[in-house]
């Protein structure tokens, strides 16, 4: 098992969307659009609602957060 490079503990910027629909959240099971990395590899899946919940105390434990809940709001059609 290869461990995530350390990071600064802040969103990490994705270019593509690594959570799919079969991702579900640690704490209740929705769909999940967050991502905690730990600074040992390990991870934890949150929905939006938890993510933003437990982000401010896991941030401050060196943990970095993948955001992905900008998939919830539709994106304009581009022609």
């Amino acid at each position: 098992m290869t461990s995530a490079p350390e990071a600064a503990p802040a969103a990490i910027a994705s270019a593509e969307h690594v959570l799919d629909a079969g991702a579900r959240c640690d704490r209740c099971g929705a769909q999940a659009y967050m991502r905690a990395v730990f600074p040992d590899g390990t991870d934890l899946l949150f929905c939006g609602h938890h993510g933003r919940e437990y982000a401010p105390v896991l941030a401050a434990r060196g943990v970095s957060m993948v955001d992905e809940t900008e998939r919830l709001t539709p994106q304009p059609a581009t022609a």
